[in-house]
């Protein structure tokens, strides 16, 4: 089943239509609520993604995953051709809040 990442607040731009395992993914990319410039609280299905940092995973095109349990632990890991087409998205309409709904 397809996921639909909606821009938040940005009825202008279409959805970005993902695969089903995105669900997963965009924790990976994820500010936490209240860290930054992300709200402190976000709606269910709701995520922050900041946009220097979508920039720069962009750009280098890895992913950094920071263990949970050792925070100097960290791993580069290739971003996906389907995660490079949604930050090409995010860049290009400057979006950081997002929602995703199931359908496409």
């Amino acid at each position: 089943m397809a996921i639909r990442v909606i821009a938040v607040d940005r009825t202008d731009i279409a959805a970005c239509v993902m695969p089903d395992r995105f669900r997963h993914d965009v924790t990976y990319f994820a500010s936490p609520a209240g860290t930054g410039d992300a709200p402190a609280q976000l709606s269910p299905r709701e995520y922050w993604i900041n946009a220097a940092d979508a920039k720069v995973t962009l750009e280098d095109g890895v992913l950094t995953i920071v263990s949970p349990l050792d925070s100097s632990s960290r791993t580069e890991l290739e971003i996906t051709e389907d995660q490079e087409r949604w930050l090409e998205w995010l860049v290009k309409h400057n979006i950081q809040h997002i929602r995703l709904e199931v359908g496409g």
